[in-house]
């Protein structure tokens, strides 16, 4: 039984793939990042698995952007290091000679380590967009649970509402046409009293049941 009730779940089939594959030829835009994905979620909580699965996916879009930034920062220093390499390689005095060979020798071993950093970096780089798809694409499966979910609830709610509308609607058909029946019924008493017994005396009988609290609505 708990494996069968694992195997309806959302999480079940979400372990076994099934939705992901389904997913995986499929554009998904980053769910943080679109605005139409968070309406959704206006009167609906965010279990504790969405929370984290939109925390994992912020987390990565967080790190492109770092390690972007980290990029440019590394060219620029780069860039910086081989410009004074260059500036002391065309300086032809020998006066502080041992100097700028010194210096040059240590511009290289850091553009080097840039090097090194850049290449870390861009290797990252290239496997991020497969990580952030896999995150997202988590989070857009456990988004359609739970939306199916609201969508199940509402459907329910909206024919519970439709049937009470249905029986109120009949009841209120029923209830005019006791009205009407009830109305007509005190024309046709009032009309006969009248002929026979005379308006004059109509008048004292309606001026007593007046007093009596019981107000004829003629």
């Amino acid at each position: 039984m708990a494996n069968e009730t694992e195997n309806k779940s959302g999480s079940g089939k979400l372990e076994s793939g099934e939705f992901m594959e389904a997913l995986s030829s499929v554009k998904v835009p980053l769910l943080p990042l679109d605005q139409k994905w968070h309406h959704l979620f206006m009167g609906i909580e965010k279990t504790k698995e969405i929370k984290e699965a939109e925390a994992k996916v912020d987390e990565l879009l967080k790190l492109q952007g770092k390690l972007n930034d980290d990029l440019k920062n590394l060219k620029k220093v780069k860039s910086n290091l081989m410009a004074g390499i260059v500036d002391n390689m065309d300086d032809s005095n020998d006066a502080g000679k041992e100097q700028r060979d010194k210096t040059m020798n240590e511009n290289r071993k850091l553009i080097d380590d840039c090097n090194a950093k850049m290449e870390e970096i861009e290797d990252r780089l290239l496997d991020l967009p497969r990580d952030l798809d896999a995150a997202n694409k988590v989070l857009m499966v456990l988004s359609m649970d739970i939306c199916y979910k609201k969508l199940r609830d509402n459907a329910r709610q909206i024919e519970e509402i439709g049937s009470w509308i249905r029986k109120m609607r009949i009841e209120l058909k029923k209830n005019i046409i006791i009205k009407q029946a009830s109305e007509h019924k005190n024309e046709e008493i009032y009309a006969y009293m009248h002929d026979i017994l005379g308006p004059r005396t109509i008048d004292l009988f309606d001026l007593k049941y007046d007093e009596d609290g019981q107000v004829l609505d003629k």
